[in-house]
């Protein structure tokens, strides 16, 4: 009898540590994620999840238009879409490289 509490003591214990470890990480994720797509502004440079440069020119409730490469490509993504932002005026300090707030503004 002894052996069966344990045995339910130890598979308790191993329930509550696997919630611990997958839920607090999924919970500050998001609300990481939640902070990002607040602080979405029209200029900032912003890296999509398929790895492309560009400057968020509008923004919509759920809806984004990203410009890569200067004028002419203007593209309507969802907001998920987005996987990084650089504020436009943090460009040249730590963030998005020279070379890629070049491509995003269409190599002028």
């Amino acid at each position: 009898m002894q052996s069966n509490t344990f045995l339910f003591i130890y598979l308790a214990v191993i329930v509550v540590v696997m919630i611990l470890v997958t839920v607090i990480p999924a919970k500050k994720e998001k609300k990481k994620r939640d902070e990002l797509m607040s602080r979405l502004a029209v200029g900032d440079y912003c890296c999509t999840t398929s790895g492309m440069y560009g400057k968020i020119i509008d923004i919509t409730s759920d809806m984004v238009i990203v410009e890569f490469g200067g004028k002419n490509c203007r593209i309507p993504m969802l907001k998920g879409a987005i996987a990084s932002v650089e504020k436009a005026n943090a460009i040249t300090s730590g963030g998005i490289s020279d070379e890629a707030k070049r491509s995003a503004e269409g190599n002028k």
